[in-house]
């Protein structure tokens, strides 16, 4: 689904489409952003919490994307998080998500594990719209705004927020790939270890990667894992 405007206005899950979204907006924010990053810290029982949680459209509450600093996500979420506690809103503010999986990146040949933000620059809150909510929310240090046309937040459809919490939840961290077709790679494992190849194909539903190496003189497709390269 897509952010332009039109009677009933929906939201894209994919990054490209959320950045666009946020329209000159998010150029404001990111000059207006601090210029170091705070490390993500991964919250037990966040996924568990909000699939819990996906929206009853029956008594209002509905999930909104909103746009603070990025690198700022978990300091956003704990800072509504007391504004709704002090402020009495838990009947209108129910859930404030910061939407993560895990991903494998291989880096000098050594595996590792890192949380990851889906949507960098950005925090999903289950909520009734009402002047008082919008104005806590929008009101919190480190919010630059709703996704929405103009001043109208758009709400995501139960469906979307399924997919995105699917994703937190997935038991296989996805793997980062960090080379692309044309570009030298090492093989570091296999029996072709330590072949220096071009990479003539990537395979990102089957996590699987072609590799063309030089071998008794002949080009040779090698087809590897993604953990079974690195860029050269």
């Amino acid at each position: 689904m897509e952010l332009a405007e039109a009677e009933t206005p929906s939201v894209e899950l994919d990054e490209t489409s959320v950045e666009a979204a946020a329209g000159d907006e998010r150029e404001t924010a990111e000059a207006a952003a601090p210029p170091e990053d705070e490390p993500t810290e991964p919250v037990e029982g966040e996924a568990q919490a909000a699939g819990e949680t996906i929206q009853d459209e029956e008594d209002g509450r509905h999930w909104y994307v909103v746009h603070c600093y990025s690198g700022y996500e978990n300091k956003v979420r704990h800072n509504l998080e007391q504004r709704i506690e002090t402020m009495g809103m838990k009947d209108r503010i129910f859930d404030v998500v910061v939407p993560t999986e895990e991903e494998i990146e291989v880096k000098n040949g050594k595996r590792k594990t890192v949380e990851r933000r889906v949507f960098p620059g950005y925090i999903l809150v289950q909520m009734i719209m009402t002047e008082e909510s919008w104005y806590v929310v929008r009101n919190t240090p480190g919010v630059t705004g709703f996704v929405g046309m103009g001043n109208e937040p758009t709400p995501l459809r139960p469906e979307e927020v399924s997919q995105i919490i699917k994703r937190m939840e997935a038991e296989a961290p996805r793997i980062k790939v960090t080379y692309k077709i044309g570009q030298k790679v090492r093989i570091i494992d296999g029996p072709f270890n330590d072949f220096i190849g071009t990479v003539d194909e990537i395979d990102m539903e089957r996590a699987k990667v072609r590799v063309m190496v030089s071998f008794f003189g002949r080009e040779t497709p090698v087809e590897l894992d993604f953990l079974q390269v690195e860029k050269a």
